[in-house]
Parts: structure tokens; sequence; C-alpha cells
């Protein structure tokens, strides 16, 4: 994959030329996550071309890290990793580890792209925690300089979950308001949302039911309890 040998014989240096192009590792960590369509990665990674998502796929897939998987009958190609993929979870889960310990919050946290974390975290809201009817969540980020300050959570018993970006015609039920950094940070567990509130860089209003079960219905990633985390 590397377009260049380090011309070392060594287990390391030969790991880093498979692994080291740019977007690799996080092609195989949203695989990780269950995405295997191309778009559902592409978007997943977030701000990587459709170009290099291919080549990259392609690079995985002849060093047999990845299979891609035709099926003819419905028209539809996924990929999925191989055993030689999934034996790199314990390196890649040591490395995000060490991340959350070793590399500040500001650092961290920033540059997010907002659009990709909020398409990210849709499916992991834990409906369980709403009123059994629609749920509407209006987010809007009083930071955020690009086209879309403001996104709408829509959830409907039955349906699956959408994120808007555009004012759906229903009422909303609760209101946050929020800097891109305290969301991400309550999320990555770079703090809670205690703090945040308290700091005044998160203000909610609207259902008080919905409101304080936001921390149990509002998603945390699977490293936001690892010990040590540097916080905000």
């Amino acid at each position: 994959m590397a377009t260049k040998t380090y011309g070392k014989i060594c287990a390391l240096s030969k790991a880093c030329e498979m692994l080291e192009p740019r977007w690799t590792l996080l092609i195989l960590n949203e695989m990780w996550n269950g995405y295997s369509r191309f778009n559902d990665i592409r978007r997943a990674v977030g701000n990587i071309s459709p170009a290099i998502l291919s080549r990259r796929l392609a690079d995985l897939e002849k060093a047999g890290l990845v299979e891609r998987v035709e099926d003819v009958a419905k028209g539809s190609v996924e990929y999925v990793r191989t055993q030689k993929a999934i034996d790199l979870e314990a390196a890649m889960n040591a490395l995000a580890v060490w991340a959350q310990r070793n590399i500040d919050a500001d650092v961290a946290l920033a540059h997010k792209d907002l659009s990709q974390f909020m398409w990210a975290i849709r499916p992991k809201l834990s409906r369980e925690h709403f009123p059994s009817r629609r749920v509407v969540i209006r987010f809007h980020f009083t930071d955020e300089e690009g086209r879309y300050p403001t996104y709408w959570y829509v959830a409907e018993p039955g349906m699956e979950a959408e994120m808007c970006i555009s004012v759906p015609d229903f009422d909303v039920d609760l209101y946050v308001e929020a800097k891109k950094v305290s969301l991400a940070a309550v999320f990555f567990g770079r703090s809670t949302l205690e703090r945040e509130l308290d700091e005044g860089r998160l203000y909610l209003s609207g259902d008080l039911r919905i409101r304080q079960s936001m921390e149990k219905w509002f998603p945390r990633s699977s490293y936001a309890e690892v010990g040590g985390i540097r916080q905000l």
C-alpha cells in the first residue's frame, strides 16, 4: 500500500507500510463499527473523497484486509473485513485508549466535522428513554460557521430515526443550544452534561421529562469510560 518502504527488516515497519496511508485505519474502524456499503463508509469516515475511498478499499482488498462482496441479484456491493483485519482490533483499541489518556481534550476535539458527528450519533440515541410518541429535538450549535449550524432529530415509533438539516413540520420537544466542543466532549467522555450545563456551554429548554433524562438517552463513545481521560 505504501509507495515507498522503510527499507528496514522490522515487524513494526512492515505494519506501518501497510496501515500508514491516510484514511486506512479510519476506514477499518468504521467497518469495525458495522458499516459495509461504500456510501455509508464514506459518510462515517467524513471528509474523504469517493476517489480516495475507492483507492483505499482497493488497497485494503489487495493487502488481504478487506473482501469485496457483490450481490448480482440485488445489484449491491459490500466490503467486509477479513480475519486479518479483525486481528487488528486489539491494536486499534489500544491506540484509542492511549489517545484518550494522552492527547489533550482541546486537541482531540478540535476541527470536529459537525455534519459527520451528528450523522454518527443519530442511531445511537437511546430511544427507550423517550415518551412513546414522536420526539423532535433541535440541536443548534452557536459556534458553527458552516452552512448547517442547526439539526433536527426526529424519532417516530416503529420508524428509523432521522437527523434533518431542514425544518421538519413538527413541534419541537427539546431545544439543545451548545458549542460543538461541548457536545463532543460529553460523547467522548471528556466532560459531563452536568459540567457543560454549569459552565454555560450547553443549554436545554423544553419537555421536562426528555430534558431530565438526557444523561440516559444521549450516547457516549465506547471509550468514554476509559480511566484517566484528559478532561476538557
